[in-house]
Parts: structure tokens; C-alpha cells; sequence
């Protein structure tokens, strides 16, 4: 199995447009040490020609130019995209589906019913698509065995509900119900190895603990380093966790989650804020998750399982 990260930011990317934070200012001027970053999203392969796509990024076009094994070539028009999962609703993860209408067949697209309901009704982008290459709907289960996704042989994908915030149009954002936001297991058949990927986790439950245990690698939520970072930027009144993102730092806090994984596993940090001080490659903080044998995923990061 083969997974590419296509982006490792958050909402806004890095450096974000109309940002001049530490950060933000530090990597327009080279002054600090940062790698420019655009919306999460990732791609996995078993096959390294056809790919699920996992979320779709304001920034896919940029990302499918970086990475031409979603552009193969070998038709007049054709992708390496076989389909598409989303892992909420959030207009970051979301707002690429718009990018992707001049398909010349409906986008293969899977999400759970509240995220379905919320691209129909708050944000109806799906309804937009119709206009154009729409999409066919696949259901994403949140119970049985998992799912596999035609075309892409030997990968299963399990996906689990997680504790964390539906979009601020959602009907449910203070009513949050179970497939707002998930994380997935993925693993291959052939070899047994397996990935949990969740760029939007607010906390970690046992089923969600249960998961992480099992995997030989974790791609794992990074938005903040502490819970009142954007509030004490002043860019926000709300905490991480308000948001549904657990900050690294503090108790309970991801880091210390982290730890508690097998040595073996590999720990991999995606969905980072543009205030994030582990962006500043070298500043304390990132040195404190190398310590702590944490990685800061960035765009064009493979992992091979």
C-alpha cells in the first residue's frame, strides 16, 4: 500500500492568504525554517495507478500537477482517481469536488448519510455537481466489516465515528451525530499492514484507541499545538477543542496519546495549523516531538506499508 499526502494543512493552507502570524510572515520571508503547505489530503494505492482519493482539498489542481500519477496521460481525458472519500464535510475537505466537474463520467463518491446531508442541504455542492459530471453516491459504513472500493484490489477501508465538530452550516453542528466526522482504518490484504488516518480528532475514545493500537502507522490530527493557541493569537474565541482538534501539548493532549502507542508504530502528524509553532522546523516544539519520535507530515510525504 502506498499513501501520499497531497497536503498537510489546515483550513487555509500554509502560509494562509491574508495571515501574518509568526509563521505566516516567517516562511514569505525565508526567516524561518517551513515548508509551504497546502489543504490536507491524501491518496492511497495498491497499485501505484489507481488511487482513492481522501478528501478534496480547495487545493487539488495544484496538488494533482505534483503529483502526476493522479494525471496518467494515457487517454484524452483521464485520471488516476478512482474514487472519492470524504471524511467530513468541512468546506477544506469538500470545496475540490468543484474542481473535479469537468469528469467526463459522475465522481465515485463515498461519505456517511450526515455528511451527504449536509452537501445537499448547508453546502450543496453535490447538488451543484449535478450540473455537471455529478457524483454517484456510494453509503460508508460505520459498523460490519468495512468496504472496498472497485478498482482499487486488495485494500479494505474500515471507518469509525469520531468526537469532533460537524461544519459550522451543518444542522448538527451543536447536535453532532455519529458519521459527522470519521477516522478510517485501511489495510492491505496481501500483507496485513494497515494505516488509521484522521485529520479531524477531537478526542481519543477507546474504539478510537482500540484502532490506533492496531496499526503499523497513525496519520493523526495536528491542527494546534495548545488548546488556547488561537485564542491567544487573537485569530479566534475558540479553543482547539471548541473546534474538535486535540492540541499536541498538555495532559491528555496528542502527544502523550502518542506515546501510549507500540514502539513500532509509526506516528505522523497531518491537518497543521498556519499558527502551529511545530511548523518552524527549528524551533522547541518540533524538537520536542522528534523527541518524542512524532513526525510533521508534509505535501509530498509517501509512506509505504
Amino acid at each position: 500500500m502506498k499513501v501520499r499526502v497531497l497536503g498537510s494543512a489546515a483550513g487555509g493552507g500554509f502560509p494562509q492568504w491574508n495571515c501574518n502570524c509568526g509563521n505566516c510572515r516567517g516562511v514569505r520571508t525565508g526567516t524561518i525554517r517551513a515548508r509551504a503547505r497546502t489543504q490536507s489530503s491524501i491518496a492511497v494505492s495498491s497499485d501505484e495507478k489507481s488511487w482513492v482519493l481522501f478528501n478534496a482539498s480547495p487545493d487539488i489542481l495544484q496538488q494533482i500537477r505534483e503529483f502526476p500519477a493522479l494525471q496518467p496521460g494515457d487517454k484524452l481525458r483521464t485520471t488516476g482517481i478512482a474514487a472519492i472519500v470524504l471524511i467530513d464535510a468541512q468546506v477544506d475537505h469538500t470545496t475540490g469536488l468543484y474542481m473535479l466537474r469537468e469528469h467526463n463520467r459522475p465522481l465515485e463518491l463515498w461519505c456517511t448519510d450526515p455528511v451527504f446531508q449536509d452537501l445537499t442541504t448547508g453546502n450543496p455542492v453535490l447538488k451543484v455537481l449535478d450540473h455537471f459530471a455529478g457524483v454517484r453516491r456510494h453509503t460508508l459504513p460505520l459498523s460490519g466489516g468495512g468496504f472496498s472500493v472497485p478498482g482499487i484490489e486488495g485494500l479494505r477501508f474500515q471507518a469509525r465515528s469520531l468526537s469532533s465538530k460537524a461544519p459550522p452550516y451543518s444542522p448538527h453542528r451543536d447536535d453532532p451525530q455519529p458519521g459527522d466526522n470519521i477516522g478510517m482504518t485501511i489495510t492491505d490484504e496481501r500483507s496485513g499492514a494497515s494505516l488509521f488516518y484522521a485529520p479531524g480528532l477531537g478526542a481519543i475514545e477507546p474504539g478510537v484507541r482500540e484502532a490506533m493500537m492496531a496499526v503499523q502507522c497513525v496519520l493523526v490530527d495536528g491542527t494546534c499545538w495548545t488548546d488556547d493557541e488561537l485564542v491567544r493569537l487573537g485569530v479566534s474565541h475558540k479553543h482547539a477543542r471548541d473546534i474538535g482538534h486535540l492540541p499536541q501539548s498538555g495532559a491528555g493532549g496528542m502527544i502523550e496519546q502518542l506515546d501510549a502507542l507500540p514502539a513500532r508504530t509509526r506516528r505522523v502528524l497531518i491537518h497543521i495549523n498556519n499558527t502551529n509553532p511545530i511548523l518552524n522546523e527549528d524551533g522547541p516544539e518540533h524538537r520536542e516531538l522528534a523527541r518524542h519520535r512524532i513526525e510533521v507530515s508534509y505535501d509530498g510525504l509517501e509512506i509505504d506499508l
